[in-house]
């Protein structure tokens, strides 16, 4: 009798167990089913690896790792986290940022034309011949001419190299005209304190030293030496927007937008001579759009021309400036439909925290005129019909992640909406926006902290090559296929330096 009872009550215990285990290992595979769909779903799914990048993704993904895992422990020492200021000399020390510095990266396809090289280099184009300078309170002037400017000064105008070596100390003059070129401080957080702040003086950047870049010489040695930087970067194309402001030179001759136009022409031209290995430049207008009706009549008619008399060198037309503060596109409706006959637009879309107001519409209005990609597209996640529209239409992303955090939009870049269009496998470009400004890399800051920072923990060196390749896809070049044949070359001639350690 005990026997049985015994045995029944040993064969429910092995029944239970079993049940159990049964569950356990359904609760497991589903669990991975779901992993696995989620992973398979993510932007660069579709890359496959040859054995080579296996084993460079091996070394990337340990480099990632790392800085993961330590910050998950010590959130405190997770560098892109931080405001951007704090950080970016900080991870140029890392093998990780050095192996994405070496990476080619494709094209730039958001960028503005003076915001693109650091303040160091500016400060070296003060010390050019027949520099005037205007010292106002906190402000400053600049003006090239051959003699004294005739132009309201509230103090006086003098040769900025007679103000420098009259100064006493050179190398602290340097050091405050350098603070005109840039909006990095060592307080941020203190100072810009909120999103119209910071942009105010980002744009106090820009007027600032007009007066230097648009001296038409230096206007075009910047560009040449832009596009240096971008090579150096391992950039193979640019598509530049510029508001194409009229230059001036010594003369008193005083270049309309059409002769701005021509100038980046005949600059990308010979850039393009000197370096046959970079695929050249395109250029989107992108006029400031708080602006009347009338106005943007008129910039329409400027884009036309362009395109007319510099046949293929115009991508497009985009409208830039804050969209918190500018007209939305909506109130150019009328104008801008009739443009979309003649003209692709590429406009910036949702730079803006703003949810169902005017700035935050514009993404429904970019898209109906036939965006062809989206500038910033900020606020899209927050709109799953447009996601859906995006989709439909291949319409591309282009996202500009330190730029969004230094100008106000995110503090910790975790919480950039790009991890959800990465996760969603939206068609996204990286971009840099003004990397000048915030003294970043042309690219490589925004592919190291999108990669560290904002990117699903097992993103690998597929969604790196697939960023660099959309960039090439999404494009206004016609010969894509070449393009993409000279990448894949770079690429595999990374992917062996990487493997002999040249990092």
């Amino acid at each position: 009798m005990w026997l049985v009872i015994v045995y029944l009550l040993f064969g429910d215990a092995q029944l239970v167990l079993s049940t159990v285990s049964d569950r356990y290992e359904n609760v497991i595979n589903e669990r991975d089913t779901l992993f696995k769909k989620e992973i398979d779903m993510m932007l660069g799914s579709d890359i496959v690896l040859s054995d080579s990048e296996e084993k460079v993704n091996e070394i990337i993904i340990e480099l990632k790792h790392r800085e993961l895992d330590t910050g998950l422990l010590e959130p405190g020492q997770f560098n892109v986290s931080k405001h951007f200021f704090e950080y970016k000399e900080t991870i140029k020390e890392t093998n990780l940022f050095k192996i994405i510095k070496r990476m080619p990266k494709g094209a730039i396809l958001h960028a503005h034309d003076i915001a693109i090289l650091s303040p160091d280099y500016v400060l070296g184009l003060t010390y050019s011949e027949k520099l005037y300078v205007c010292f106002e309170e906190d402000d400053v002037r600049f003006l090239f001419s051959k003699d004294i400017p005739k132009d309201t000064c509230g103090t006086r105008w003098q040769l900025l190299r007679d103000a420098r070596f009259s100064s006493g100390n050179v190398e602290k003059f340097d050091a405050e005209l350098k603070k005109y070129f840039t909006i990095v401080i060592d307080n941020p957080e203190e100072v810009y304190t909120d999103i119209n702040i910071v942009w105010s003086i980002f744009q106090d950047y820009f007027v600032r030293f007009s007066g230097i870049i648009s001296y038409k010489p230096v206007w075009e040695k910047y560009f040449y030496d832009a596009l240096k930087a971008l090579r150096d970067d391992n950039i193979m194309y640019l598509e530049i927007r510029s508001t194409l402001p009229q230059l001036y030179d010594l003369e008193g001759n005083v270049f309309d937008s059409l002769a701005t136009a021509q100038s980046y022409k005949d600059v990308s031209d010979k850039f393009v001579i000197d370096y046959p290995d970079f695929y050249g430049v395109k250029l989107i207008y992108s006029p400031l759009r708080l602006v009347d009706y009338s106005t943007v009549k008129s910039y329409i008619e400027i884009a036309k021309n362009i395109d007319n008399k510099i046949p293929g060198f115009l991508a497009g037309f985009d409208l830039v400036g804050q969209e918190d503060l500018g007209a939305p596109i909506k109130y150019f409706l009328p104008q801008l439909v009739e443009a979309g006959k003649y003209l692709k637009f590429f406009f910036h879309a949702g730079e803006t925290n703003w949810n169902g107001m005017s700035p935050d519409e514009n993404i429904f209005d970019a898209i109906v005129l036939g965006t062809q990609r989206i500038g910033h597209g900020f606020a899209l996640a927050k709109h799953p019909v447009l996601i859906e529209e995006i989709k439909k239409r291949d319409i591309a992303i282009e996202v500009n992640v330190i730029s969004n955090a230094v100008l106000g939009l995110v503090k910790d870049v975790r919480n950039h909406p790009l991890s959800s269009y990465l996760a969603q496998n939206l068609p996204v470009v990286l971009s840099c926006d003004d990397p000048g400004a915030w003294e970043a890399d042309p690219l490589s800051h925004d592919f190291y902290v999108t990669f560290v920072g904002v990117a699903n923990r097992h993103a690998d060196l597929k969604l790196l090559k697939k960023l660099a390749l959309n960039s090439l896809y999404y494009s206004t070049l016609k010969d894509k296929d070449k393009i993409i044949h000279e990448f894949e070359i770079r690429w595999i001639r990374f992917i062996d330096s990487i493997l002999k350690g040249n990092y």
